[in-house]
């Protein structure tokens, strides 16, 4: 009976263990997520707001799921050199101008990562590889 309690209990430790290892990418994206987060507290909370939640009919919320998704290749471009173009997020129409926000590349991959992942959102990984070919495509 005791070698029996002794091997479960190695086991149960042993699996405790192998199921709380995180991978290289998930530590990499969680770092991104808390960076990410200390930039959008810094850069964006003032007009996007705490929850992302916008400012009524003048400045769109990051709530919208559908928005973020269709539109993550762009992200990058609307941060990076600000957006004057009309909107649509929630089925309301945004036609205010954000301003640009000269961040490195580096700031802009943790900014997108925590703006893709927080808010109800659960988009994964955005590198700095991703940032760089998205704002060669910017028009």
């Amino acid at each position: 009976m005791r070698k029996l309690t002794i091997l479960f209990l190695t086991v149960l430790i042993f699996s405790g263990m192998f199921y709380s290892c995180q991978t290289a990418e998930t530590i990499q994206q969680d770092a991104y997520y808390v960076n990410g987060r200390d930039l959008y507290i810094n850069h964006c909370q003032n007009c996007h707001g705490t929850k992302g939640e916008g400012l009524g009919e003048l400045i769109p919320p990051l709530t919208d799921s559908v928005f973020m998704k269709i539109n993550k290749q762009k992200l990058a471009c609307y941060i990076k050199n600000g957006v004057s173009e009309k909107l649509t997020v929630h089925g309301k129409v945004y036609e205010g101008k954000m301003e640009p926000l000269n961040l490195a590349t580096i700031d802009l991959a943790q900014v997108i990562v925590y703006i893709t992942n927080g808010f109800g959102h659960q988009q994964g990984m955005y590198t700095t590889e991703q940032v760089t070919t998205d704002l060669g495509n910017c028009k």
